[in-house]
C-alpha cells in the first residue's frame, strides 16, 4: 500500500479544490483512497463509498473525519446509490466533483467465461459507473467535473482479461458520449487510465502472491520509465482533471502509465 508523508497531505495545502464537495466511489483503498486524500489536501470535502463499512471507517480516520464522510453501498445496486445521493443531498446539498472509481477485475480466458463472471464485472465497472454519474447529475451545476476511472487494458489485449478490458473500453466511450449529452451544462467529463499500479485490487485477480509479483515484473519491462506507478501518482492526475487547471480539457483519456501505451 502506498504511504504518503503527512506533510504533503495537509488539508487545503494548495487549495485547487477549495470549498468543493467531491464523491469518490470505491474510496476505501487503493487509487480511490489516495485520490480522496489528495482532494482533501486541495481543500475539498469528500464523500467516499465502498461495500465494507469497517474499511470505510478506517479510510475516514486516515483522511480526517472533519474532511470526509463514509457512505456504505454497492455502486452496482441502484437502491444503494439512491440512498447515497439522498445522504449527500441532505448533508451538503450539492456535488462539484465525481470520481467514478469503483471497479473490479478477475481473470477468465475465453472458454471459461461464466455468466457470473461477466455479470459481476459489468455490473460494477459499467452499470455502476452509468448510474453513479446519472444519479450525481441533479446535484451538479455549471463548473462540475466528472472523472471516470478506466485502464490501459481498455486499449490493449490481455490474455484471460477480455471481460475486464472490454468494460474499460466501454467506460472510455461513455465519456465521449456524455461530454456531448452535457454540452451546454458546463460539466466536463474526462477519463483517467492507469497502467501498472499495484493496489489491494490485485489481490482479487485469483493469483497467488508469487504470481502477482511475476506479473508486475513482466509488465515493468514494457514501461519506458522502468517501474510501476503508485496510487498517489494517479490521484494527482485526477486532481488535475478535477480542478480549474484543466478547465479546457473535456472528453479526454489521460494515461498514467509511465509511457507504456504510447510507444
Amino acid at each position: 500500500m502506498d504511504t504518503l508523508p503527512s506533510s504533503s497531505l495537509t488539508p487545503a495545502s494548495r487549495d485547487k479544490l477549495a470549498g468543493k464537495i467531491a464523491l469518490v466511489t470505491g474510496g476505501n483503498s487503493g487509487i480511490g483512497l489516495a485520490t480522496a486524500k489528495r482532494f482533501v489536501a486541495e481543500g475539498a470535502y469528500v464523500f467516499i463509498t465502498g461495500r465494507r463499512q469497517a474499511n470505510l471507517d478506517e479510510a475516514v480516520r486516515e483522511i480526517g473525519p472533519e474532511h470526509a464522510a463514509a457512505l456504505q453501498g454497492d455502486s452496482s445496486k441502484l437502491a444503494d446509490l439512491d440512498r447515497i445521493f439522498a445522504a449527500i443531498q441532505e448533508q451538503k446539498g450539492c456535488l462539484d466533483v465525481v470520481f467514478a472509481n469503483a471497479g473490479v477485475g478477475a481473470l477468465a480466458p475465453l472458454g471459461q467465461i461464466t455468466e457470473d463472471h461477466f455479470d459481476s464485472i459489468y455490473n460494477t465497472n459499467v452499470k455502476g459507473v452509468v448510474f453513479t454519474v446519472q444519479g450525481a447529475l441533479p446535484l451538479m451545476g455549471e463548473g462540475g467535473t466528472i472523472i471516470l476511472n478506466a485502464s490501459t487494458a481498455g486499449i490493449k489485449g490481455s490474455p484471460a482479461f477480455s471481460i475486464y478490458s472490454s468494460t474499460k473500453a466501454a467506460v472510455r466511450n461513455l465519456a465521449r458520449s456524455w461530454a456531448l449529452d452535457l454540452k451546454g451544462r458546463g460539466i466536463r467529463v474526462n477519463v483517467v487510465s492507469p497502467g501498472l499500479v499495484p493496489t489491494p485490487g490485485y489481490d482479487t485477480l485469483g493469483l497467488n502472491k508469487e504470481q502477482v509479483q511475476g506479473f508486475i515484473e513482466a509488465q515493468v519491462t514494457a514501461i519506458p520509465l522502468g517501474r510501476a506507478g503508485t496510487a498517489d501518482e494517479v490521484a494527482r492526475a485526477v486532481v488535475f482533471l478535477a480542478s480549474e487547471d484543466s478547465s479546457f480539457v473535456n472528453a479526454v483519456e489521460l494515461f498514467v502509465d509511465g509511457g507504456m501505451t504510447q510507444i
